[in-house]
C-alpha cells in the first residue's frame, strides 16, 4: 500500500531554484552559448568556461552511449573531446541551419538545433543536431541534458 502522495506541484530540493523562461529570452540565451562555443572549437576561449552554460549535473546523451556528468571537473571532462576533435578539424564557425525553441513549463525549454561546423575556407566538416534542456535555476539558465541526435 502506498501511503505517500503527490499533489502535482514540483518541490524543490535544498539549494534549487528556479527562475522564469520565455521562448524569445531562452534563444537570445542560446544564441550566446553557440557564440561561446564556437570561440572554444577555435581555441579563443578556454572548455571550462563554457560553465557558464552547462549544469551539473550534465546528462549527455549520443550514439556512443548515456553519459551522466555530475560535477563541473566531469562536466569539462565529458565537453573537451570534443572540442579537442573541432580544434583538429580546424573549426572557425558554426553555422545555424535549423533552431527551434519550445517552453515546456516555466523553469525549462527544450531547443533543437541543426549546425553546420564549417572551416575557415567555408568547407563542412560536420552537421550535427542536437536537443537540449535549458533549465532556469538560481544561478540562470542552464543545459541540463544534451541529446545528439543519431546520424
Amino acid at each position: 500500500m502506498c501511503t505517500s502522495s503527490w499533489s502535482g506541484a514540483p518541490t524543490a530540493e535544498p539549494g534549487v531554484g528556479s527562475s522564469a523562461v520565455d521562448e524569445t529570452g531562452v534563444e537570445r540565451w542560446f544564441r550566446e552559448y553557440l557564440a561561446a562555443y564556437a570561440a572554444c572549437g577555435r581555441g579563443a576561449r578556454e572548455t571550462g568556461s563554457l560553465l557558464e552554460y552547462y549544469g551539473a549535473p550534465l546528462l549527455i546523451t549520443t550514439d556512443g552511449g548515456f553519459f551522466p556528468l555530475a560535477g563541473p571537473e566531469q562536466v569539462v571532462g565529458g565537453v573537451e573531446p570534443q572540442i579537442v576533435a573541432m580544434r583538429g578539424a580546424g573549426f572557425d564557425r558554426s553555422e545555424v541551419l535549423d533552431l527551434a525553441v519550445t517552453v515546456v513549463n516555466r523553469t525549462s525549454a527544450l531547443v533543437r538545433g541543426t549546425f553546420s561546423w564549417q572551416r575557415a575556407d567555408g568547407s563542412e566538416f560536420n552537421r550535427v543536431t542536437a536537443t537540449y534542456l535549458v533549465t532556469g535555476g538560481t544561478a540562470g539558465r542552464r543545459i541540463s541534458v544534451l541529446a545528439v541526435h543519431g546520424a
